[in-house]
């Protein structure tokens, strides 16, 4: 969705902006080309960084990497001295260029170790199958993967694990398509298993929420945060999280100044989308991995 992403954030000459998940470069390189502006270009990974030295040649002074989660943006903006920023991006989930590598443990397509870290460090998904407690294990599939088999499933990874410890992608995906059912979709038996695992071992969700609160915090008045999220799970937490800072969330009572008073602050922003933007039809037909994207974006109201 990067024509709907810039067309959004409109970006312009003088400004400074923010790519919070800077993957393969595709959105600061569209943003840094529609516009003379500055960008802050935030990656968690250590080779997406690394991949970014070409782009920073092509923008010199205009691109700065960082090194980094997005959900500690004060942080690593306040280290360079930056106090605002004209717009923020947020494209959440996990990166194609992590997904195409067997060797990082994201890809149901090819086997790989069951490692799954975007930073390459602390717990693997390995780590988690093989140890999990199978009700605990079970509720992660649940609660993360949205997966109605999840007690199946857990029970079928502690039995196996007894006999030898889940060490590759295709070993866990294959005890997983021994329970499950065929997809009518056509989508993987495993998939959603895999999902909840990677948002475990990497916190996604609740570096979504670090992420929404920090954006809104930096932003400055006109500034705009352009959220694209990949499943229900994201785009419940972003859904909810702006339309909360356009103060458009029920329940502000006359009995209740607080309430009250919660409503006036929120009102500092407006929804740009009170819908989300989709990806269109012919975008979906040549790139199948974007046909889950939602766009949801808020602006913040210039002062009065």
């Amino acid at each position: 969705m990067l024509a709907e992403v810039l067309a959004t954030l409109a970006p312009r000459d003088g400004a400074t902006y923010l790519d919070g998940t800077f993957g393969g470069g595709g959105y600061a390189n569209a943003i840094l080309s529609a516009a003379g502006c500055t960008l802050y270009a935030v990656d968690r990974d250590p080779e997406a960084i690394a991949r970014g030295a070409a782009l920073v040649a092509r923008f010199p002074g205009r691109l700065h990497l960082v090194e980094g989660r997005f959900g500690e943006m004060l942080s690593l903006m306040a280290a360079r001295g930056v106090e605002a920023l004209d717009g923020v991006v947020l494209d959440l989930g996990v990166s194609s260029y992590q997904i195409d590598e067997a060797e990082r443990g994201f890809s149901l397509r090819a086997d790989g170790p069951l490692d799954m870290r975007m930073e390459k460090s602390g717990p693997t998904a390995a780590e988690l199958v093989n140890t999990l407690p199978e009700r605990e294990l079970a509720d992660l599939l649940w609660e993360l993967g949205e997966e109605r088999y999840s007690r199946r499933i857990a029970r079928k990874i502690v039995a196996a694990r007894g006999d030898a410890p889940f060490e590759t992608t295709m070993q866990l995906a294959a005890a997983i398509h021994q329970v499950m059912p065929r997809d009518p979709s056509g989508m993987d038996s495993a998939t959603r298993s895999f999902q909840a695992l990677r948002l475990r071992v990497n916190d996604e969700l609740g570096e979504v929420e670090r992420g929404l609160d920090a954006a809104i915090r930096l932003l400055a008045p006109g500034g705009r945060l352009v959220v694209v999220s990949f499943h229900s799970l994201e785009d419940r937490i972003v859904k909810r999280f702006m339309r909360d800072a356009a103060g458009r969330t029920p329940g502000a009572s006359r009995f209740d100044p607080s309430s009250l008073l919660r409503n006036k602050n929120k009102a500092d922003f407006r929804l740009l989308t009170s819908t989300a933007l989709r990806p269109s039809v012919a975008e979906s037909k040549s790139n199948p991995r974007a046909r889950s994207a939602r766009l949801r974006a808020i602006e913040r109201r210039a002062a009065a």
